[in-house]
């Protein structure tokens, strides 16, 4: 809005009416409102009417401060703005507002701004008294003298004055004519934040808000709600935090937004986990200075973005202009503002709380000690070598490491003086160049340096062939905004290494987009295609019955870890130790997986009236049979079931069983020598689910446990697909099938581990063993190898007879099934062992078990719809030895 101040010549009468204007400033967060009454003094002469034979001492003269001596001769001109800034100054409890432009022949009685102390956002007594020379408002209604420019400081920070309001005079006091002083901010960039919860910062806002010459913006309702959807759920102390109004100078605008820590947190959520919150909070301690805001405005920008810095420091000397407008993102009313400062005032409405701080004078031997105090990266951008060689020379000195990035085919130079301070700048290509011998260099001059650094043989073709017309018929070398964007990416990913403390060399490399297009081709399909056409049961006679039977059986993985002998009279099942895991600790698995085969071919010798007897030992299941004829009814009907079996993953619905049910699967378990504990209820099956879920979580985040579980999988066309499990028996369906391969990468895992985080990945088993009318947990009561054959026995007949009564049955195996001792458990995960062995517990003591007792299996039971696909079996031939 402007300000006008009228000034009229002098009359006799002292009672002349006085006009008023008001006009507002707001200053180190303080907005006040000034009534300005101005009066030309009655008493002395003008100019105009000075004695002509008087000498005219001083005549054109200038007096210490710039503006024109008493006395002197008027000369025509305008008051430029391009660098006339007011001398403006704001204070209270009596102290003058004033603006300094030409300076009166004499003194002339104006009204000086007062405030109050109780009131000092308010205007006070405005009393007619002389004014110094040095402080006065206005000059003579004809004075053409240069106005006084102001000594605007060569870099501003949020710690100086946070809205600097640089007003210009556009037209000349002609014959009482009128001074105009826009309220524009010619040299601010740093924004005005206020604090309602302080009553001073509160009256301020209150006069803002209340300009009807300003737009107010509120949206923190929005921001609010964003806030609370976050997750996980911010701390209380961020839903609590006091929201804030930021004023905006150059937009004249006044906006709510939450308060620092709040609004980072939410600004910053997106960037989970590409940059986690541990390492967001490293990257904001940074400080970076980048020289040079035409390629490093993309840079500055970004860094911004992405929050990697706490502090920005700008420095270019140059202002933009039409032909920038190609690589700089600015627009046509940023035409003329310094560079530096058209990037920190975008920055600035990105993230009103970063600091940033404004060399617009660039980097000379006056501010470079300043620029690099405290500095812990440098980006350099700038187009001056001696520059370039000079910033280095003095990161080099201090340990600072730098960075640069050349639009053309991507160039990144990395150049880590924090770990080799010795090393030559340039990484040593310009030999021992210093700073000194190139100022003043023309770009004619520059170009051999130039092509020297960049290496000429690996300049694109047309920047190759721009640079012989440079000065010809193109001014200088030519640059593109997407490439300047790419830039910005580029750096911006190298500091965040450098700042997590990643890997990132001294070096040089090339991101060249145009190389990377030359390779375009078609995409093979990603998606793996499932089979599911396992052969089922087979139906088979007499002693290959037996075989069919036991070949059967369940295993972990589908490994089948076991071999066959068969001579007409014996029948042995024997552990195949050649088909292990982590998992299978001591090869109980195998054992249970042995144990659940001869439990199959005793049935199927028993449905034949072949068996003669059977004996398990240590290592084996050995049957005997002869010559017989088909067994019971029951017995057959047994087979059937056996060969069946399946195991079916569907997520189901939970449904309570039968208490006959029950009773029948407690006694299938006590049959074969072991014990079925049944868990029925709700709250224990919670807790079941939390324990193995938990455990679950650990088998994925475990680098060697991750990796054997994977291996297990098979698709259509994959190597070996007897053995391991078709993902079409998964129970998943087609989203959650994608999702396999990213939780399949190990480096993905990894991060996930690094980052303490994958809760996701428990909610599966968490949710299907929920899902579970009820959780079978079958006990042996000892630990040998024979108790665990025995085991597989019992696991195999509360299987099969769940079948029979119409259960869905899924095999439940968390790492920690196997492991006794800590030292096991050690050998399953040693980041997670403490954890596995108290999950183990946990489970033990759900199950009350005794302290002798063994877990052979755990099988999840509930009720699906059948349809469950058979896994593959290895051919009969491959089972049996030679």
């Amino acid at each position: 809005r402007d300000h006008r101040i009228v000034l009229r010549r002098s009359r006799p009468n002292r009672n002349y009416p006085r006009r008023r204007s008001r006009s507002r400033a707001v200053f180190f967060g303080r907005s006040v409102t000034r009534t300005r009454r101005i009066r030309r003094a009655s008493r002395g002469p003008t100019p105009r009417s000075r004695d002509a034979r008087q000498p005219h001492r001083g005549r054109g003269r200038r007096d210490q401060v710039g503006v024109g001596c008493p006395g002197s001769t008027p000369r025509p001109r305008r008051h430029h703005h391009d660098r006339a800034v007011t001398g403006v100054q704001h204070s209270t409890a009596g102290r003058s507002l004033r603006a300094g432009h030409c300076r009166l022949p004499r003194p002339r009685r104006v009204a000086a701004h007062r405030s109050s102390d109780r009131n000092a956002h308010r205007t006070g007594a405005l009393p007619r008294r002389p004014i110094p020379n040095r402080g006065v408002l206005v000059g003579p209604n004809d004075s053409r003298v240069r106005c006084r420019t102001r000594d605007v400081a060569a870099h501003e920070t949020q710690h100086g004055l946070a809205a600097r309001a640089a007003r210009h005079v556009e037209e000349p006091a002609l014959g009482g004519g009128v001074v105009t002083i826009p309220n524009t901010a010619e040299y601010s960039w740093q924004p005005v934040i206020f604090d309602e919860t302080v009553a001073t910062q509160r009256a301020a806002l209150d006069e803002l808000r209340g300009d009807t010459s300003i737009t107010v913006l509120d949206e923190r309702a929005t921001q609010r709600a964003g806030l609370h959807a976050l997750l996980p759920s911010p701390e209380q102390s961020l839903l609590d935090e006091s929201d804030r109004w930021v004023y905006f100078p150059w937009r004249n605008t006044v906006v709510a937004v939450l308060g620092p820590n709040s609004y980072r947190h939410l600004r910053l959520d997106r960037n989970r986990n590409k940059i986690t919150l541990e390492e967001q909070q490293k990257l904001g301690d940074l400080t970076i200075g980048v020289i040079g805001l035409s390629v490093g405005h993309a840079i500055a920008h970004t860094l911004a973005l992405e929050g990697i810095c706490g502090t920005l420091r700008l420095a270019d000397f140059d202002e933009i202009e039409l032909s920038n407008l190609n690589r700089i993102p600015a627009s046509i009313i940023d035409l003329g503002v310094n560079k530096a400062i058209v990037a920190a005032r975008r920055i600035a409405e990105i993230d009103p709380y970063l600091t940033v701080e404004v060399f617009r004078n660039g980097i000379d031997e006056t501010t470079i000690d300043e620029f690099f105090d405290g500095l812990d990266l440098l980006v350099e951008e700038c187009d001056s070598l001696d520059i370039k060689v000079r910033a280095r020379e003095a990161a080099r000195s201090r340990r600072i490491p730098v960075l640069m990035e050349t639009s053309d085919r991507g160039l990144l130079d990395v150049e880590r003086f924090d770990l080799e301070p010795q090393r030559p700048v340039f990484h040593g290509v310009l030999g021992d160049i210093e700073s000194a011998g190139l100022h003043g260099l023309g770009t004619r001059d520059k170009i051999p340096i130039v092509l020297d650094q960049l290496d000429a043989s690996l300049l694109s073709a047309r920047m190759a062939a721009s640079m012989v017309e440079v000065g010809e018929t193109i001014e200088t070398w030519p640059q593109l905004g997407g490439d300047v964007q790419l830039g910005g990416a580029t750096i911006a990913a190298a500091v965040r290494r450098f700042g997590t403390g990643a890997h990132l060399p001294s070096g040089r490399i090339r991101i060249d987009l145009e190389v990377h297009l030359d390779g375009l081709n078609t995409p093979a399909p990603t998606r793996r295609q499932v089979s599911g056409d396992a052969a089922g049961p087979q139906s088979v006679d007499s002693r290959d019955s037996i075989l069919e039977a036991a070949r059967r059986a369940p295993s972990g993985g589908n490994s089948q870890p076991w071999t066959f002998f068969s001579n007409g009279r014996t029948f042995r099942v024997d552990i195949d130790r050649s088909r292990t895991s982590t998992l299978d600790i001591a090869y109980r698995g195998s054992f249970v997986a042995v144990g659940a085969a001869g439990f199959n071919a005793r049935v199927a010798a028993t449905a034949q009236g072949m068996l003669a007897g059977i004996e398990i030992t240590d290592e084996a299941v050995e049957l005997s049979l002869r010559d017989g004829t088909a067994g019971p009814i029951t017995d057959r009907c047994l087979l059937d079931a056996v060969l069946t079996r399946s195991t079916d993953r569907e997520l189901g619905s939970p449904s309570t069983l039968d208490d006959a049910v029950v009773a029948d699967l407690v006694a299938a378990a006590a049959a074969e020598g072991g014990r079925a504990v049944l868990l029925t209820t709700r709250e224990s099956i919670t807790a079941a689910a939390d324990i193995l879920a938990a455990a679950d979580r650990i088998r994925y985040l475990t680098p060697h446990l991750h990796r054997e579980m994977f291996s297990e999988l098979r698709w259509a066309g994959d190597p070996d697909p007897d053995r391991g499990i078709d993902v079409a028996s998964l129970g998943i369906d087609a989203a959650d099938l994608s999702t396999l391969d990213i939780i399949g990468r190990p480096d993905v895992m990894a991060l996930v581990s690094a980052w303490n985080a994958g809760a996701a990945l428990a909610t599966d088993m968490r949710d299907r063993v929920s899902a579970s009318s009820a959780l079978a947990v079958i006990v042996v009561p000892g630990s040998t190898p024979a108790h665990y054959i025995r085991g597989g026995f019992a696991t195999e007949n509360v299987w099969v007879t769940s079948h029979l009564h119409a259960l869905a049955v899924q095999p439940v195996s968390p790492p920690f099934l196997y492991a006794r001792t800590m030292d096991e458990h050690r050998e399953l995960s040693p980041t997670h062992a403490e954890t596995l062995q108290q999950l183990n517990f946990e489970l033990r003591t759900l199950a009350e078990l005794d302290e002798a007792e063994s877990i052979a299996l755990v099988l999840r039971l509930g009720t699906a719809p059948r349809g469950a696909i058979y896994s593959r079996r290895v051919a009969v031939s491959a089972s049996l030895p030679g």
